[in-house]
């Protein structure tokens, strides 16, 4: 009968922190990744607010949707207007940074990143500050001004 002596036993002890290390590294970054692919897009904020109606105008033109954000726009701008058919704005992201409310006024400020093709230095990034200004209309908050990337209607001038 062979018996293991203290020299040889020590080494298969030492190896257990090693694995309980390596597994929760895998572990963690496996919830990282899990975190990271299932995270959504900005949470859906109230559409009767300004900044509401802003967010689906702006997600309804990244889709291409002019017929949805055209709804979102006051009744003065589409009266006389051409709507842009298959107008994208490219590849751009719409942060919120304030929303002044003013009686039946209201501005939205936004931080507008667009994202361009690769550089020297990898993908290339500009941002611009800019604001949509609003109206009521009834009962309902509508846009009356857009940043030019956001402008989904030509003026026809008769």
């Amino acid at each position: 009968m062979a018996m293991n002596t203290p020299a040889e036993a020590a080494p298969r002890a030492s190896r257990l922190p090693l694995f309980i290390a390596i597994g929760t590294v895998v572990v963690i970054v496996v919830v990282a990744l899990v975190v990271v692919l299932t995270r959504g897009g900005a949470a859906p904020l109230d559409e009767s607010s300004p900044e509401g109606v802003v967010q689906r105008y702006v997600q309804a033109v990244i889709d291409g949707d002019m017929a949805g954000a055209e709804q979102y726009l006051h009744p003065e701008l589409t009266e006389k207007c051409d709507t842009l058919e298959g107008y994208q704005p490219g590849d751009v992201r719409v942060t919120l940074r304030r929303t002044v409310e003013r009686g039946d006024t209201a501005t939205v400020d936004v931080i507008i990143v667009h994202s361009g093709g690769s550089g020297l230095f990898g993908p290339s990034e500009y941002q611009s500050d800019d604001r949509f200004a609003l109206k009521r209309d009834g009962d309902a908050w509508r846009i009356t001004e857009t940043p030019w990337e956001f402008t989904i209607c030509e003026r026809v001038w008769e």
